[in-house]
């Protein structure tokens, strides 16, 4: 590549001249190349290891005048042959000019004027992404993709220094990390260490301290352990494979999340020496963290945070912290965890204003809101930068605000007190609530007005008021009183100032008529919603009267929801149950529907309406419980790793106990996914989820820990897993909630609560606060950081057994071992993924479907097999092979989707690897028949038949009659026949609703019921244009062979008797094809052969039979001529039916004997060596022209085919070609070397591709 003119001062330091004119030296680096000695590998070493700014390129290009001591790097090449080119053109271009110059200033002038020339044309042509990434950069990525032989789609994240373990020595060089591959590369001495591994196949990732270094990176596998320390900053590279690796696991649990990370938010301001990439994936990380915190929508993206102040008037003081602001949110987090958090929705805001500054009030911000709130930050650094940004941001909100405004506005006036909302009827004891404000508007999810759509389950199944009036009913009163008087002082609604006293009011249980407001308002459900008005009442209308299996396992779930509460237990409870779930299956139909979410709906559809359990439902299942509610519930599998990794910190006495008996498997998928609904009793488990929507997942593992620690001493007696459930089911059964106004709800778990004793009741609130006096000090931080972690381990552990089942599932019918199928189905998963993420277009990535079985996960298309299929084939055929594999491809695509699966694939290899000479003749056999041999490779050759043939219904009939014939015994599909009795005219229609024809299709229902296997007399027989591709994929297939001239010298002998085998039997043939008229004739008043006529093609028993009873005899005569002429051939030639011996029947003693007799070079030009030189393009006709031009003026004989009996009898007499047909072949071995070819790694002492251009 052409350099920016640089001043180099020693020319001669470390550089070899290579060639040299009076203007330019070509140079070459020491130690590249052959030789070298010592210096060549000191050099080498020094290269890698300091890494000699990356630009250090093997070959360079210095521009020098006489006088001058100072020379000018020009340009630089990763090979020879890069810069001779760049050589020759200044040698071209440059030379003759030059030489014109009297002053040497000029001369160089002009050359670094033409070089910038050079290079500004250049970059005018390249993609604008490439000028986002820095220079020194860019040479390291393209170092990489030449080191590793990674195509340009393969994108370098970051690259550090570092040493890499291998046994007891450390290999200094640098690690590499791409998007998709983590990759190290280590020259010392002569020693070459190369590494690549797939973020998707890496199952943990460690920071360890060892003995010699303090932190070292530990990086597993399921094959190895690899271990790489002397990082310049750990920490940061630890997280940039977390995140790598993490987008590996999104990509193998769910697509689409690996093609959304493909397309990264363009940064703003570029930094020095880091990709644009690196800067999109810390921005990414900087987003997920900001959305998790503040429980915000998935597609709200943070501008920018900043210290500040916040100025809190419940207590008078400045609280220090950081204020982050996004496209639609303002948020501010204290410093201390617990001091204080605020949201504020820009669609809240009135007023933004720079406030007077002051010895109280630094540099103030005042940000003013529709209910009269008024916010003040403090300390600002930027202020003018930040209302600036604000106020960008608050002008893209308009239509938001004017559309929300009414209901925003109604909400937010109610926050002194609930008497000041008119719309409401003063008895309803939700006036205050946001739930209140949507109740007005009216929602038409049916016909008419549906009640759930404007309120709670429980409002329209009020049971007896008898204990609002005793003790529990003041309890509850001055809950309320409680919060009213917290919503005073720190604000109501979105804006609420959330600190320690908040959390304390949730822990003490939230009020039932604020319970839905304040679900709401933690989950940052209540932003979703008012952001998207109509979107459920529109879901709904559209998912009406829709069916799919998401909408049937619904129906069977809705009457096991809660059948013990009343508002379950009638119509209307059950259709508003039936509304949600169904809309969020039509909105989310990756997810669709899981069980455990009509549990959880169903409680959230008592507090609240349809609409606000709507999207609590969504705020639960996409970002509070991500993953929770799939097919695989990895989600739940993830947290109940981290469960008992929190076992194994906090209860180390009773982690392994619990692990012997298998118990936390059990109970924690069961707590976790209904969140203690299914196992406790209802008024209990509700204060649970009030506490779950405050603070996350954190809390549910922090109340599990705590069941656990009050039941050590029972568990750790217990004897098998049932006696722990039970122990565990009677706790959890007398968790109760004494403060509870409604009535107790029946427990189905109460069955559990046995013995003499009567139970010991737990009172739920001392469980949750036992639980945040001992494990309180669980971060949401930490928990995030064991998610990742345990979702490497689950995941990698469910696609082991996916691995297993699939493997298991086909590993009855194919040859190959247990072994050989696992890494099979590794290198066809692998040619899977990197369609996915290096192929052009998606459509790989969009057709996998996680619902289908296993087996059908994977699949891949033709240009995939084609890869595979060159690498693994034990029968090369040179450039022949891609025509063999998309002949294979199309045979095992039975289902003609262009998309093979594992089974199919494993079916293909295993017919070439395993089983005799006749099933793996038979296997290349039929890749010359259709549906393998395309018809456009014989077009040529076809088309010229009908020019030169003056019979027309011979152009088309061999091939058709081929096509069916084959299909027919491929797939035994009834409705081939019925596709041929259409094109045969209705003659063949009538023949259909005759009582023969039903009794035939019985006949062939019974024969597809049993296992069928497919016998040599099953083939159909081989045209002459077929049997010639088959002579030239044997050419083919032997040109690299060791024996090749005797393989050569066989093929010929074979052929040219199979040949002569053809024209013999087409002379038997003649006579009764003239004779197809009146057997045609004759066929309508024969019922005998009228019934019989389908099955003829199986009919081998005698010629007598077979004379009037070909295969189609109701086709045209041209097409039945020559189904008789092969009845015939197989009849005669075949004798008794025995195959191996029948083909030298068909000639006399004495054309056996000069047959065998021909020289192999007169055997070769009867017409079979000639396939050897046919180009794949070449016209037909001219590969037999030696044995059939003279007769048949060039052209295809449609009358000869050959049949496979003969074919293999032929081939049986030559040891040669029996040797090679019966080789065995390591198929291990060739997946070991596929893998590396894959990767294309440089193994010899030659640097060719481990050099950059600089």
């Amino acid at each position: 590549m052409w350099l920016g003119p640089e001043e180099v001062l020693l020319a001669g330091a470390l550089w070899v001249t290579e060639r040299a004119n009076p203007f330019f030296l070509l140079q070459r680096r020491r130690g590249h190349g052959k030789g070298g000695g010592l210096t060549g590998l000191l050099v080498g070493t020094l290269d890698v290891v300091l890494d000699s700014s990356a630009r250090v390129a093997p070959y360079r290009i210095l521009h020098q005048t006489q006088d001058s001591q100072v020379y000018w790097a020009v340009a630089c090449g990763s090979s020879r042959k890069e810069i001779t080119k760049h050589w020759e053109w200044l040698e071209n271009n440059l030379l003759q000019t030059l030489s014109i110059f009297d002053n040497e200033e000029d001369i160089t002038t002009f050359v670094k004027g033409k070089i910038h020339g050079i290079i500004a044309e250049e970059n005018k042509n390249e993609q604008p992404q490439s000028e986002e990434d820095p220079g020194k950069f860019k040479e390291a990525e393209l170092k990489m993709r030449k080191q590793f032989g990674m195509p340009e789609v393969e994108k370098l994240v970051n690259y550090y220094s570092c040493s890499y373990w291998k046994g007891r020595v450390p290999r200094q060089g640098w690690l590499y990390l791409t998007v998709n591959h983590l990759c190290f590369y280590s020259f010392l001495l002569g020693k070459e260490v190369t590494l690549v591994i797939q973020w998707v196949d890496v199952t943990q990732l460690e920071k360890n301290a060892t003995l010699l270094f303090p932190e070292c990176i530990k990086v597993s596998t399921r094959d190895n352990e690899l271990y790489f320390s002397m990082f310049l900053n750990i920490n940061e590279t630890f997280k940039l494979m977390e995140q790598l690796a993490n987008i590996a696991m999104r990509q193998l649990l769910d697509n689409e999340s690996f093609l959304q990370d493909k397309s990264l938010p363009k940064p703003r301001k570029p930094l020095k020496n880091i990709s644009a990439l690196k800067r999109d994936l810390d921005a990414r990380a900087k987003n997920e963290c900001y959305r998790a915190t503040f429980r915000l929508p998935k597609d709200e993206c943070l501008d920018g945070h900043t210290d500040c102040t916040l100025w809190t008037p419940f207590n008078k003081m400045h609280i220090p912290g950081q204020m982050f602001v996004s496209n639609n949110y303002i948020c501010f987090a204290s410093k201390a965890e617990e001091a204080c958090h605020l949201i504020i929705p820009l669609r809240e805001v009135t007023i933004v204003e720079k406030a007077d500054s002051s010895s109280v009030l630094p540099s103030p911000l005042s940000i003013s809101t529709k209910s009269k709130m008024t916010f003040f930050f403090a300390n600002l650094k930027d202020r003018d930068f930040l209302v600036q940004r604000i106020s960008d941001f608050l002008q893209r909100t308009p239509s938001k605000k004017s559309c929300n405004s009414d209901r925003e506005w109604k909400w937010n006036l109610a926050d002194p007190g609930c008497e000041e909302v008119p719309e409401l009827p003063s008895s309803s004891p939700l006036a205050a609530s946001p739930t209140s404000a949507l109740s007005n508007r009216p929602v038409n999810f049916c016909a008419g007005e549906v009640p759930t759509a404007s309120q709670g389950l429980l409002k329209l199944f009020r049971r007896n008021s008898e204990e609002l009036l005793g003790p529990k009913g003041a309890k509850e009163k001055m809950k309320e009183e409680s919060w009213n008087i917290h919503f005073f002082e720190y604000g109501r609604g979105m804006c609420m100032y959330r600190t320690a006293k908040t959390r304390e009011l949730v822990q003490k249980g939230i009020p039932e008529n604020l319970r839905g407001e304040l679900w709401l308002l933690f989950s940052g459900a209540w932003n979703e919603m008012v952001t998207h008005p109509g979107y459920y009442a529109d879901l709904v209308e559209k998912s009406m009267g829709k069916y799919n299996l998401a909408t049937e396992e619904i129906e069977r779930d809705l009457h096991r929801s809660m059948p013990e509460h009343p508002a379950f237990q009638n119509e209307l409870g059950i259709a508003a149950l039936r509304r949600v779930l169904t809309a969020y299956a039509f909105r989310n139909p990756t997810i669709g529907y899981c069980q455990a979410m009509n549990i959880v709906t169903s409680v959230l559809l008592l507090y609240c309406n349809e609409e606000e359990a709507f999207w609590l439902l969504v705020a639960l299942c996409e970002r509070m419980l991500p993953d929770y509610y799939n097919t695989r519930v990895v989600g739940a599998l993830v947290d109940q790793g981290i469960f008992e990794e929190l076992t194994r910190e906090y209860l180390p006495q009773l982690s392994e106990k619990m692990q012997d008996l298998g118990v936390i498997s059990t109970i924690s998928l069961s707590w976790f996914l209904t969140l203690f609904l299914s196992v406790m009793p209802f008024e209990s488990a509700v204060v649970i989820v009030d506490c779950f929507f405050y603070e996350g997942i954190k809390f549910i593992l922090q109340v599990s820990l705590a069941i656990l620690d009050a039941n050590v001493e029972k568990l750790l007696q217990c004897c098998d897993e049932g006696e722990a459930m039970t122990i565990l089911g009677r706790y959890l059964d007398n968790v109760v909630n004494r403060q509870s106004i409604s009535p107790p709800i029946p427990h189905l778990h109460a069955l559990l609560t046995s013995g003499d004793d009567p139970p010991l009741e737990i009172d739920i609130f001392e469980l949750i606060k036992t639980s945040y006096e001992k494990f309180s000090n669980l971060k949401a931080d930490d928990i995030e950081q064991m998610r990742f972690k345990q979702r490497l381990k689950v995941i990698q552990s469910l696609e082991d057994t996916a691995k297993k089942s699939v493997v298991r599932a086909v590993s009855g019918d194919i040859g190959f071992s247990i072994e050989e199928l696992e890494e099979l189905y590794v290198v066809f998963k692998a040619k899977y993924l990197m369609s996915c993420y290096w192929g052009n277009n998606r459509a790989a990535a969009a057709r996998r479907d996680q619902s289908l079985p296993y087996l059908e996960q994977y699949r891949i298309d033709m240009e995939q097999f084609k890869d595979l299929f060159i690498s693994l084939t034990p029968w090369s055929c040179g450039a022949h092979t891609p025509v063999l594999a998309g002949r294979l491809f199309r045979l095992l695509d039975e289902n003609r989707d262009s998309l093979i699966n594992f089974k199919e694939f494993v079916t293909g290899m295993s017919g070439m690897y395993h089983g005799d000479l006749t099933e793996k003749l038979k296997v290349l056999y039929k890749l010359h028949l259709p549906p393998a041999l395309n018809p456009e490779e014989t077009e040529s050759a076809f088309e010229a038949t009908s020019y030169f043939t003056e019979d027309v219904t011979t152009e088309v009939s061999p091939f058709v009659s081929e096509l069916d014939f084959c299909l027919h015994c491929e797939s035994q599909e009834t409705q081939e026949d019925k596709g041929r009795r259409n094109e045969n005219g209705p003659e063949k229609e009538e023949k259909g609703t005759s009582p023969q024809d039903y009794r035939y299709y019985l006949r062939m229902w019974a024969k597809e019921k049993e296992s069928k296997k497919e016998t040599i007399k099953d083939l159909p027989k081989m045209s002459q244009e077929q049997f010639i591709e088959l002579c030239k994929t044997l050419y083919n297939m032997f040109s690299e062979d060791p024996v090749e001239q005797e393989l050569y010298h066989a093929i010929a002998t074979v052929a040219s008797l199979l040949l002569r085998i053809g024209e013999v039997g087409k002379k038997f043939s003649n006579r009764p094809v003239r004779k197809s008229e009146d057997c045609k004739a004759n066929n309508s008043q024969d019922p005998v052969s009228e019934e019989e006529s389908p099955t003829s093609e199986q009919s081998q028993n005698s010629a007598v039979e077979q004379q009037p009873q070909t295969d189609h005899e109701d086709k045209t005569c041209g097409d039945a001529q020559p189904e008789k002429t092969q009845q015939e051939n197989q009849t005669l030639g075949d004798g008794s039916g025995e195959g191996q011996g029948s083909p030298l029947q068909l000639l006399s003693d004495d054309e056996t004997k000069d047959d065998m007799s021909m020289s192999s070079y007169s055997m070769v030009s009867t017409g079979s060596l000639q396939c050897e030189d046919i180009a794949d393009d070449t016209v037909l006709v001219g590969c037999e022209g030696s044995s059939s031009a003279a007769r048949y003026g060039s052209t295809i004989d449609t009358d000869w085919s050959i049949s496979f009996e003969q074919i293999l009898a032929s081939m049986l007499t030559e040891t040669a070609l029996v040797n090679y047909f019966e080789k065995k072949v390591n198929i291990l071995q060739k997946i070991k070397d596929q893998k590396k070819v894959e990767r294309q790694f440089s193994s010899s002492s030659d640097y060719e591709l481990s050099s950059v251009s600089g």
